[in-house]
């Protein structure tokens, strides 16, 4: 299947997550992609929509090639693969160092007047647009599970099949729409896969905040 833009998937994936409709869910975004969906999502649930923010860490030499990501505490969560990819100690430092100061930048602007919805208690949906490694979305779910859910929700319109087996070992439940084993990449699945950019978010998170 593929998907018109973000938007369809999103509209899909709130109808998939009706079971949560009326439980006041907090629908947190892995940015930039998500932001838009997670919004959709929080409104047809009548919830609340916020970001969670977390970095992938690239190979050295292939930043495309996830060798694990860090949440916004600082926690790095390392994959099994890092050390062959070369990432040894000192590389994670200074790649930490640098993900963290692009995350608290991203909150101060996102979130300028209030401080991250508190999700204690609550049934938190993560939503993003597709996982690949799903390294970014496993760091998501580790630090928010330090915080308190009731219950910790992923809910992505594709991913691989061995992708969806991690990160339901995060999860309390995964919505996943189709989980096809010829996948390459997440744009290969939106007909317009267009970036979001900082300024939607911004503006969309400004917008939540005066609601």
């Amino acid at each position: 299947m593929i998907y018109r833009d973000r938007d369809e998937a999103a509209r899909l994936l709130a109808d998939r997550l009706l079971e949560y409709k009326g439980r006041k869910p907090l629908v947190l975004a892995i940015p930039r992609g998500a932001v838009p969906m997670a919004r959709r999502i929080a409104e047809a649930l009548e919830g609340e929509f916020d970001v969670v923010l977390a970095r992938k860490l690239g190979a050295p030499g292939n930043p495309e090639f996830a060798v694990g990501a860090i949440d916004e505490s600082g926690r790095v969560h390392l994959s099994p693969h890092a050390a062959l990819a070369g990432a040894d100690e000192a590389w994670v430092a200074r790649a930490r160092a640098r993900e963290l100061e692009v995350i608290r930048r991203r909150r101060a602007a996102y979130s300028p007047l209030r401080p991250p919805i508190d999700p204690a208690g609550r049934v938190v949906i993560v939503v993003d647009d597709g996982l690949a490694t799903g390294a970014t979305m496993m760091a998501a779910l580790h630090g928010l599970r330090s915080r308190g859910p009731q219950t910790l929700v992923c809910a992505v319109p594709v991913a691989p099949p061995d992708t969806l087996a991690e990160v339901g070992r995060l999860a309390d439940a995964v919505v996943c729409l189709q989980a096809p084993h010829d996948f390459r990449a997440v744009g290969q699945f939106y007909a317009d896969f267009s970036q979001v950019c900082d300024e939607e978010v911004t503006a969309l998170l400004a917008e939540e905040s005066r609601t």
